[in-house]
């Protein structure tokens, strides 16, 4: 399990940061919402990490539940974001770098969802559960996030980008209220 957790350490850190940059040199709404969640992901990832790891005396129980907190959290910035950038008229630009690592992310993230369930189903794990939905999630996000930076950059339609922030919205209140009601994803 240490091994898969640092897979997502690091890939979310690569995420995170190109989702970032290309966020603030796009002025995109949805790759802020993206890196965001990124960010979420890194933080969702570590506490499972310590909850794996001996030294540290963090319950699994505990750590599914801080991940769907880590999912509410995400919700309210990807609703924060979204609804700003609609009401002040953001213009976003394309970004390339954005389109880049969405794609890459909907490779990469499905696997890493399936290697969590897997692991999590075989050490009847809720917080690598609780962790691999969130892979899940960002998998969804970032076909989201595609499709609004795609439409943006092919047509010019700048709503749509906010638009697709926001369609993220009732999946990660849903997989957030799971780990919180004790409830797993089904992984395990």
């Amino acid at each position: 399990m240490i091994w898969l957790q640092s897979i997502t350490l690091i890939w979310m850190l690569v995420e995170c940061s190109v989702s970032l940059y290309g966020a603030a040199s796009a002025h995109s709404p949805a790759l802020l919402a993206f890196g965001a969640d990124s960010f979420v992901e890194l933080l969702s990832a570590t506490v499972v990490l310590m909850a794996i790891v001996p030294s540290f005396s963090l319950t699994k129980d505990l750590a599914a539940r801080l991940a769907g907190i880590l999912l509410f959290i995400l919700a309210g910035i990807v609703a924060l974001v979204a609804v700003l950038s609609l009401l002040y008229g953001v213009r976003p630009e394309t970004s390339c770098s954005g389109i880049a690592i969405t794609l890459a992310a909907i490779v990469v993230m499905p696997i890493l969802a399936w290697a969590k369930r897997r692991t999590a189903r075989q050490a009847n794990n809720r917080a690598l559960a609780a962790d691999a939905m969130q892979s899940a999630t960002c998998a969804y996000l970032a076909a989201i996030t595609l499709a609004g930076l795609a439409i943006n950059a092919i047509w010019h339609i700048h709503w749509v980008d906010s638009a697709a922030a926001l369609l993220a919205l009732p999946i990660l209140i849903v997989e957030g209220r799971r780990p919180l009601r004790g409830e797993s994803c089904g992984c395990c």
